[in-house]
């Protein structure tokens, strides 16, 4: 891992024309700020766990300010989504709106294929490991499972990149095969019948979010992508062999999750052809367009919006919300020129794989040491039901400390 930019790949720039053109001595254009303030908004939610809502919403059953709040802070069980939902699909989809620019970049500097093969090789295996290591840390041994953020980039991420070098329109075809091929595995597998135990698998006697007709190919861990983990995972070394997954994440996802990164590839290749204006009435149609699409899927039974198992009508809903959040941010900053206002976004998103791993790893160590210097007392200000949340305040102010420190003296890491 070197010195640079971003977790996924250099950001992209707005301005100029397509860099494999360029010849080495052309200036690199500049980067995209509304890009870098989505990103940095993606992790400071993902960050913001820490400041704990759903102990405020406890504390505080009554207030419909800390129910929201509560809601937009953790995952749904199974249908629909919240706020936290869209973190790993716009992280996903960011990825592919950086990768025109960064595959630019290296050929203008004189990188043949070859050596962008094997650089993207390299980072795919790199970002698998990392997120099987981010999820063994709390593990006597290594914990195989690879339905990390990361390690569900890594493994798509070598497809999307070949992709990049493919006409529009076969890009296209791929994304609908993607989506269309893996929607009809799950519904070709057999559904779970009225006798299944779902007790087996890990689903509770009173789970009430289970689809039933048709849809009930979704159901969790009684569907393809459960019985697929079954085999694949037990081929690892265990400290006891695997049953299922308690929130019903899968390793399969990883390939409608390349459908999240190819969106974003379409985006960064409209934001080149387009440069130096932005193709705000494009993103917004397929932002529309995409969420309308999706919805109709779900409502119609053919296939659910469900995050966890990353459903293709996930891929579609989530990624038109990804490109109304790149519409709406590149609105405030290129259009009406508010690059002060989302500063603080830029700060983390610049260095996003050292907030990502911030967030995973430093947590505990931090709180630990702030109650054993400060005390509790600091913490109970407002009174000890809101010290989770003024502790998780405190964290938040550190962790953006220390990447503003990073920034300041242009540290930033990438792959």
């Amino acid at each position: 891992m070197s010195a640079a930019s971003t977790i996924e790949i250099p950001a992209p720039p707005v301005t100029g024309t397509p860099a494999v053109e360029l010849p080495n001595t052309v200036q690199a254009p500049r980067r995209n700020v509304a890009v870098d303030a989505y990103r940095g908004l993606v992790m400071l939610l993902m960050m913001g766990e820490v400041m704990n809502f759903v102990h405020m919403h406890h504390a505080f059953p009554d207030s419909l300010f800390w129910r929201i709040l509560a809601y937009n802070q953790d995952h749904v069980q199974w249908a629909g989504l919240g706020l936290h939902d869209m973190i790993q699909p716009s992280f996903t989809f960011l990825v592919g709106v950086a990768m025109p620019y960064s595959i630019a970049s290296r050929i203008r500097k004189g990188q043949s294929f070859g050596h962008l093969m094997m650089h993207t090789i390299f980072r795919a295996i790199l970002l698998t490991a990392l997120g099987v290591l981010l999820r063994s840390t709390s593990s006597t041994m290594t914990n195989f499972t690879f339905e990390d953020t990361l390690s569900q980039i890594g493994m798509g991420y070598t497809f999307a990149f070949l992709l990049s070098f493919c006409k529009p329109k076969w890009q296209w075809t791929a994304f609908g095969a993607i989506l269309f091929g893996y929607w009809l595995a799950w519904a070709l597998y057999p559904a779970p019948g009225p006798n299944f135990d779902y007790a087996a698998v890990g689903v509770p006697a009173d789970w009430h979010h289970n689809f039933s007709g048709f849809a009930s190919h979704w159901n969790k861990n009684s569907n393809l992508g459960q019985a697929f983990d079954v085999w694949f995972l037990n081929k690892f070394r265990r400290l006891s062999p695997f049953l299922f997954n308690e929130g019903g994440y899968l390793t399969l996802s990883f390939i409608p999750t390349l459908g999240t990164m190819l969106l974003g590839l379409f985006a960064g290749q409209w934001f080149r052809a387009a440069a130096p204006n932005i193709p705000l009435k494009k993103f917004l149609i397929a932002g529309a367009s995409l969420m309308a699409l999706g919805a109709l899927f779900h409502f119609t039974g053919i296939c659910p919006i469900v995050k966890r198992i990353w459903t293709p009508a996930w891929t579609l809903f989530s990624g038109g919300i990804c490109f109304l959040f790149l519409a709406a941010f590149s609105w405030i900053v290129d259009v009406k020129d508010n690059r002060k206002v989302v500063f603080p976004l830029v700060v983390v998103g610049m260095n996003s794989m050292a907030a990502y791993l911030i967030a995973h790893l430093w947590e505990e160590f931090i709180i630990n040491n702030l109650y054993t210097n400060l005390t509790h007392a600091p913490f109970q200000i407002f009174g000890v039901a809101s010290e989770p949340l003024v502790m998780g305040i405190t964290v938040m102010l550190v962790y953006w400390c220390v990447l503003y420190w990073m920034y300041k003296n242009k540290i930033f890491l990438r792959i």
